[in-house]
């Protein structure tokens, strides 16, 4: 969620991307990448010396994800969130934060629903997604029609989006990246992939009439030319980056990092005893 300023429009057609989100779960949801993420999550939980007891879900696909977190607590994706104040050790926000007006928004009203000490989590398209098909959108519209649409929602880098940690007062902030390719027979079959996973275009300006055929065509030739599968030269490649966010509720109990100066050992001789050892 980004609150628009007064004088700047908003970014996603909230009633649009309910919309797909409905059609793609009653059409036959593509849900490869939510169950990676949530194998990632879990994987990432498992690590930590901690049993969560009261844990909640924000996302677009409940159905989904209660079942990968039976035990916690489902709430929709909307710009004021259904948490309450300091009632969960662990909150996972789950592959809705691409589409939100406000992050950081989204991200402080995670936090207040933690308890002390409490995990957020994050798990959303960021990165590098999709700019094989931005660009072949790009280029071919411009070809055929001279003109340029909102096609492919902006993805936010890695350090921008893990910046909203710090911003929304989480301690010891982690962000990363877990990046997939995937294959397909040309654009259209991607475009349909992308609407069976309720990830079509639900933005504000987008154009609201169809897209031309040919537009299509030129595009699946471009990303043909430039972004064919390694493994099958006759298909087309798309990334999908999944960026992982990663924060605490502060606690006097965690770890303080030092202040500047304060080291009483010298970078020198650290270095000089590490290799003294390996001697």
């Amino acid at each position: 969620m980004r609150t628009p300023a007064p004088d700047r429009p908003a970014l996603t057609d909230r009633s649009a991307l309910l919309r797909q989100r409905d059609r793609a779960i009653r059409q036959g949801f593509v849900d490869v990448l939510h169950r990676l993420a949530a194998d990632e999550i879990q994987d990432r939980l498992s690590d930590i010396n901690r049993r969560f007891t009261a844990p909640a879900v924000v996302t677009g696909f409940p159905a989904l994800w209660s079942e990968f977190f039976p035990d916690a607590r489902i709430v929709p994706d909307d710009p004021v969130l259904d948490l309450e104040p300091g009632a969960h050790d662990l909150v996972i926000h789950a592959m809705a934060l691409h589409w939100a007006e406000d992050p950081v928004g989204q991200i402080v009203q995670s936090a207040r629903a933690l308890r002390e000490d409490g995990l957020f989590i994050a798990v959303c398209f960021g990165g590098q997604t999709l700019h094989e098909l931005r660009a072949a959108l790009a280029q071919a519209e411009s070809e055929v029609t001279g003109g340029l649409s909102p096609r492919i929602l902006p993805m936010g880098e890695i350090r921008d989006i893990g910046q909203l940690l710090h911003r929304a007062g989480l301690a010891l902030p982690v962000a990363d990246l877990v990046a997939q390719k995937a294959s397909y027979r040309d654009v259209i079959h991607l475009a349909h992939d992308l609407r069976a996973m309720g990830e079509g275009n639900a933005m504000a300006a987008r154009l609201r009439q169809p897209t031309r055929r040919d537009i299509f065509a030129r595009a699946s030739a471009i990303m043909a030319a430039h972004h064919a599968d390694r493994d099958d030269p006759s298909r087309i490649a798309a990334t999908f980056d999944l960026v992982f966010l990663t924060g605490w509720a502060p606690s006097d109990t965690q770890q303080k990092p030092l202040r500047p100066g304060s080291a009483t050992t010298r970078l020198e001789d650290a270095l000089k005893e590490l290799r003294t050892k390996k001697t």
